[in-house]
């Protein structure tokens, strides 16, 4: 065998190596990641008909809380009801169940969340866009989501939605209010 071919096969098998050792390209990207930290702590809820988590990450990308919907601490989920529906409302479990962006709030570990984004696996609710802005005072990053909670307070933040997951889609929530505007408003919310 030449020298030439011995150096065609050695190069042939160093690209073989150089390939086997390259960084793998199919990686999370960080919302992902965040996105599927929000579905696994999802699982965490004992509510039979909906299960949701939120993850809280500051700009460094480190999660600063995470929750999900349950019962208040020290509260007794096995004598408090999970229905959905009932004749009476008490009867059900919305008077009692917290959401999982409360006790992702909650459950933080850092003095504010001033600057974070919540990745959440289901649309905030009413209350708990309203908690979200007041925790965040106004989080620093532009608003990434839609919901219909965004007609009550459209005047003052912009919401619309973003999809990260591949197979799933989710909602990521980050309010600033500097970014509304009533466009955007009268062209999505108001048809």
């Amino acid at each position: 065998m030449s020298a030439f071919n011995k150096l065609n096969i050695l190069e042939k098998r160093l690209e073989e190596l150089d390939g086997a050792t390259r960084k793998r390209d199919d990686y999370l990207e960080w919302p992902e990641y965040f996105m599927a930290v929000a579905f696994l702590s999802a699982q965490r809820s004992k509510d039979p008909s909906s299960q949701v988590g939120a993850c809280i990450v500051n700009q460094e990308n480190k999660i600063v809380g995470i929750g999900y919907n349950g019962m208040p601490n020290g509260c007794d989920d096995d004598l408090l009801p999970w229905s959905r529906s009932a004749d009476d409302r008490l009867n059900t479990k919305y008077p009692y169940v917290c959401h999982a962006e409360l006790n992702a709030i909650m459950n933080k570990n850092s003095a504010d969340v001033k600057g974070c984004t919540m990745y959440v696996a289901l649309f905030p609710c009413n209350e708990c866009a309203k908690l979200i802005i007041q925790a965040g005072d106004c989080w620093d990053h532009t608003a990434k989501i839609i919901s219909l909670l965004g007609r009550l307070i459209r005047a003052f933040y912009c919401f619309y939605f973003w999809g990260c997951l591949k197979s799933k889609f989710h909602f990521i929530v980050s309010v600033d209010c500097r970014t509304a505007t009533n466009d955007y408003f009268n062209n999505w919310l108001l048809k």
